[in-house]
């Protein structure tokens, strides 16, 4: 199985430390953000990755290369525009091949364990979810008997970690350019076609300079 590995975003948040350095080269406990995830899949032995970027792409490139240093190969999709995570992905289809593959958000920090990540026969998404952070007070999606569904009525929903393995065929019918992901994961939700489980343990959305220090904590004790 291939992995696809989300680095495009430009960071607006995390500024002024994304004025030069892209956000998945900073550092959490004094390694790359990114490096974590290139290392936990290949310890789950997946080596094939694909990595999107545009905000100060080129060093993310010159700093990994073709990923040799870290036993696993990497080929890159440049964005020369924003093209949100829905059409970063369908760009990079050509890369992945037409089976499923691992999908990680590129700005997140978690000792999750990928090697148990599997697409259930019949399903085009299997989603990581976690406990809502404190700054998010309403979840994405409902897990119900490992099925995943969206939030209606008094259930209560979890939040989408930026973990999942995806099939190609999830983007069916679409023709490229910017588009968000989640209508397609709400859309294959709807008609029953979406699996999950849960997840427990440490997890960071690594969206301010606050959460970078909370993420090399964890790491520090990891």
């Amino acid at each position: 199985m291939k992995a696809m590995i989300l680095a495009a975003g430009k960071g607006e948040r995390m500024r002024p430390l994304t004025l030069h350095t892209p956000k998945p080269l900073l550092p959490v406990a004094g390694k790359p953000l990114i490096q974590w995830h290139m290392e936990g899949l290949r310890q789950a032995g997946v080596t094939d990755l694909v990595i999107n970027h545009a905000w100060l792409g080129e060093q993310l490139e010159a700093h990994f290369a073709d990923g040799a240093a870290l036993d696993v190969t990497i080929k890159w999709s440049p964005e020369g525009e924003p093209l949100e995570t829905g059409g970063g992905i369908f760009k990079a289809l050509p890369l992945l091949g037409d089976q499923p593959f691992v999908l990680v958000n590129g700005d997140i920090w978690t000792p999750f364990e990928f090697a148990g990540l599997q697409l259930p026969a019949g399903k085009l998404a299997h989603l990581v979810l976690v406990d809502n952070p404190s700054f998010k007070t309403q979840g994405d999606f409902v897990l119900v008997q490992g099925d995943v569904r969206n939030p209606s009525g008094s259930a209560q929903a979890l939040t989408y970690s930026g973990l999942a393995v995806l099939h190609p065929q999830l983007f069916e019918g679409q023709q490229g350019g910017a588009f968000a992901l989640a209508p397609l994961l709400r859309q294959a939700a709807d008609a029953g076609r979406v699996s999950g489980e849960y997840f427990a343990g440490p997890w960071v959305d690594v969206g301010t300079p606050e959460r970078l220090a909370d993420a090399s904590r964890l790491a520090q004790g990891a």
